[in-house]
C-alpha cells in the first residue's frame, strides 16, 4: 500500500465526512471509502449489536447485510469474538475463510457459501453486551495483509467518532424530551390544582416513588389525562 497516497486519500475523506449532513450519511461514506481505498476490499459495512440483535448500520456491497444477519442469528462470528475478548484485542483478520474456522464453525460455513474469501474488521466500541464493528470483505482468500491493520484503524476512527456522536445526540435529545415532558406536566398540575412549581414537582415525585414509576412516565400520564389526573 502506498502510504503517502493513502494518507492523502484519508485526509480528503475526513473533509468529505465533515461535509455530510447526517450521521447515517457519514457511516455510509466510511463504508464506501473502505471499498474504494483498501485494495482487495469488495464490500464493507458497519454492524451494531444491541441485546443480541444485529443491525446493519451501513453497507457497501451485497455481502454485508447477510453476513451481519448470520452473526446475529447464530450468535457467533469474528465480530462477536472481538467484542468478548478481555485481552484488549480489537482487530481481527481472517486470511482464508475457505479453511475450517473452529471458533465459529456455523458462521464460517455460511460465510463460505456467501462467497467470502477473507475478512477483516475493527471493533468500534463495546458497552456491556452491545458493540459495533467495521467489517471489510473480499471474495478471494489472502486479500488482506498485515498493512490492513493501519488502514482499518484509520477508517474505523471516523466511524467510531460518528457513532459516538450519534449516541451522544440520542442521549441529549432523550434528556431534553424528558425535561420537556416533566415541565409540561408540572404546568398542567399548577394550572388545574392551583399548585406552586415546587408543589407540582412534589406531586410528580411522590407518585413516581409510590408507584415505582419513572418520573417521565408519570409526566406522560398527566399529559395524557384531560383532567390532569394520573
Amino acid at each position: 500500500m502506498e502510504w503517502r497516497r493513502y494518507a492523502e486519500q484519508m485526509a480528503q475523506l475526513a473533509r468529505d465526512l465533515v461535509a455530510q449532513d447526517s450521521v447515517q450519511a457519514t457511516l455510509d461514506a466510511v463504508s464506501a471509502a473502505a471499498v474504494e481505498l483498501v485494495e482487495g476490499c469488495d464490500a464493507a459495512g458497519i454492524l451494531t449489536v444491541s441485546k443480541g440483535r444485529a443491525v446493519t448500520l451501513a453497507k457497501c456491497g451485497d455481502l454485508v447485510e447477510e453476513s451481519d444477519r448470520l452473526q446475529g442469528e447464530l450468535g457467533e462470528g469474528p465480530c462477536f469474538d472481538a467484542a468478548r475478548r478481555v485481552d484488549g484485542g480489537r482487530l481481527f483478520r481472517i486470511a482464508d475463510m475457505t479453511r475450517p474456522q473452529p471458533s465459529w464453525p456455523r458462521y464460517s460455513r455460511a460465510a463460505r457459501d456467501l462467497g467470502i474469501g477473507s475478512m477483516t474488521g475493527v471493533l468500534l466500541y463495546t458497552d456491556e453486551e452491545d458493540f459495533g464493528a467495521l467489517n471489510l470483505y473480499s471474495r478471494r482468500p489472502g486479500a488482506f495483509g498485515k498493512d490492513i491493520e493501519s488502514a482499518g484503524w484509520l477508517l474505523a476512527s471516523h466511524a467510531a467518532v460518528a457513532l459516538s456522536t450519534a449516541r451522544t445526540v440520542d442521549q441529549l435529545e432523550h434528556a431534553l424530551e424528558t425535561r420537556h415532558a416533566i415541565g409540561e406536566a408540572m404546568g398542567i398540575l399548577m394550572e388545574r390544582h392551583q399548585l406552586s412549581e415546587d408543589e407540582a414537582f412534589g406531586v410528580l415525585r411522590r407518585i413516581s416513588q409510590d408507584h415505582n414509576l419513572k418520573l417521565r412516565d408519570v409526566a406522560r400520564r398527566v399529559r395524557a389525562q384531560p383532567s390532569g389526573q394520573v
